[in-house]
C-alpha cells in the first residue's frame, strides 16, 4: 500500500484531493449501510474532509455536513463539492430536533481547548449536545468521536490500554466530560436499542496539525520540546475518516467502544530527532519522560479494519517536506504535553 503514496503533497488541494479519495474497503462497507449519511459537528479539522471521503465513496446518496459554519466560505466549499450544509446549534433543542432523520450518523461535535475557566460549557458540548443528538436519532446508526483521554494514564511499556479498561480520566474537566459523551450515547443506546461505536481516536493528523506537526514546528523553530509526555499515538486523518465512517456497518447495539490509531508507541524525543534530521536542525529538549501516558491499543481495530494504509515513517518525510516548504498550517497546537488535564 505504502508504494502508491505520494512523495509529497505540492498544495492544500492536492493534500485535500488525497484525503477524500476512498478505497475499496470504505466503498464495500458504505454499501452495507444505504441511505443518507450525516455528519454533526462537520465544521472541525477533520469534519470537511470526511464529508468530503462520504461523498466519493458513496456518490448516489445525500451527504449531509451540520455544524455552526462559524469559518467563513467552509458551508460554500462543502456545497461545491456536492454535500448538504445544515446550520446548526447542536446545544439548541429546536434546532436539533428540526434536523432531518438520517440512517447513518457521524458524530463529531466536541470541546476541549478553552475549558478551563468555562468548564460548564464544555460539559454542555460534550454531554448535553450528545443527549439531544442521541434522543433525536435514536433510530439510526451513530458512530461518536470519543478520545484516548477517557482512559487512565497507562504505562508506556503496556502497548496502551485496550478497550476493556475501564474510563476513569486522571484529571480535568474535559476528560471527564468526554467520559460523560460516553455514558449519554451508551444509555440512549441501551433505551432505545440504538447500534452505534464509540469511536476512541488518539490524535489524528495531517501536515496541517496534530502531534507530528507540532513537533517538527518546534525543531524547525528552534523551540523547546517538553518530553514530560513522552509517548504519544498518532494515526493518518485520511486513515482516521475512513475508519468512522466504515464502522457504521459494524455498529453494535448497545453500542461498544473502539481504539482507533496507528499501531505503534511513539517516543516524544526519537521523534523530534528524526525529524532533525530531516530538517536539518538542532533539536531542543525539555524534561524527561514520565513513565505513563495517554496512549491506547488499537489492536481490535486493525483486527476489524485492516492497518492503517500510511505508515508513521511516511508521515513524519510528509511533515517534515510540509513545513520546510512553509506550506499553510491551521495553528491549532494539540498540547499533546498536557497531563495535568487543563486545557
Amino acid at each position: 500500500m505504502s508504494q502508491n503514496l505520494p512523495d509529497r503533497f505540492a498544495s492544500v488541494e492536492e493534500l485535500d484531493d488525497f484525503l477524500a479519495r476512498p478505497g475499496e474497503a470504505l466503498v464495500a462497507d458504505l454499501a452495507k449501510v444505504p441511505g443518507d449519511i450525516a455528519i454533526l459537528g462537520a465544521g472541525g479539522k477533520m469534519g470537511p474532509s470526511l464529508a468530503r471521503l462520504a461523498r466519493r465513496a458513496a456518490p448516489d446518496r445525500r451527504i449531509l455536513a451540520v455544524a455552526r459554519f462559524s469559518e467563513p466560505g467552509l458551508k460554500e466549499a462543502l456545497e461545491q463539492d456536492g454535500i448538504t450544509c445544515i446550520a446548526c446549534d447542536l446545544m439548541d433543542r429546536a434546532a436539533v430536533a428540526a434536523l432531518p432523520q438520517a440512517p447513518n450518523v457521524i458524530f463529531m461535535a466536541g470541546r476541549k481547548f478553552g475549558s478551563q475557566g468555562a468548564e460548564h460549557l464544555t460539559w454542555a458540548m460534550n454531554v448535553l449536545a450528545p443527549a439531544l443528538v442521541a434522543e433525536h436519532f435514536c433510530r439510526s446508526r451513530i458512530v461518536a468521536f470519543s478520545t484516548g483521554c477517557v482512559y487512565p494514564f497507562v504505562p508506556v511499556t503496556s502497548g496502551g490500554a485496550t478497550e476493556d479498561v475501564p474510563p476513569a480520566a486522571p484529571a480535568g474537566d474535559y476528560a471527564w466530560s468526554c467520559i460523560g459523551r460516553e455514558r449519554v450515547f451508551l444509555h440512549f443506546s441501551h433505551l432505545h436499542g440504538t447500534a452505534g461505536r464509540l469511536f476512541r481516536l488518539n490524535y489524528a493528523i495531517d501536515m496541517r496539525y496534530g502531534v507530528l506537526h507540532d513537533v517538527a514546528r518546534k525543531v524547525m523553530t528552534g523551540e523547546p520540546v517538553d518530553l514530560s509526555m513522552g509517548h504519544v499515538n498518532v494515526i493518518w486523518q485520511g486513515d482516521a475518516n475512513a475508519a468512522a465512517l466504515r464502522c457504521l456497518a459494524h455498529a453494535t447495539s448497545p453500542t461498544s467502544p473502539l481504539n482507533v490509531s496507528g499501531p505503534e508507541t511513539v517516543s516524544i524525543r526519537w521523534l523530534a530527532r528524526r525529524f532533525a534530521q530531516l530538517l536539518g536542525r538542532e533539536p531542543v529538549l525539555t524534561g524527561a519522560e514520565a513513565p505513563s501516558g495517554w496512549l491506547v491499543n488499537a489492536a481490535s481495530a486493525a483486527a476489524l479494519l485492516g492497518y492503517p494504509s500510511v505508515p508513521l515513517e511516511r508521515m513524519i518525510h510528509w511533515t517534515a517536506d510540509w513545513l520546510a516548504r512553509g506550506q499553510p498550517t491551521l495553528d491549532k497546537p494539540t498540547h499533546y504535553e498536557v497531563r495535568d488535564g487543563v486545557f
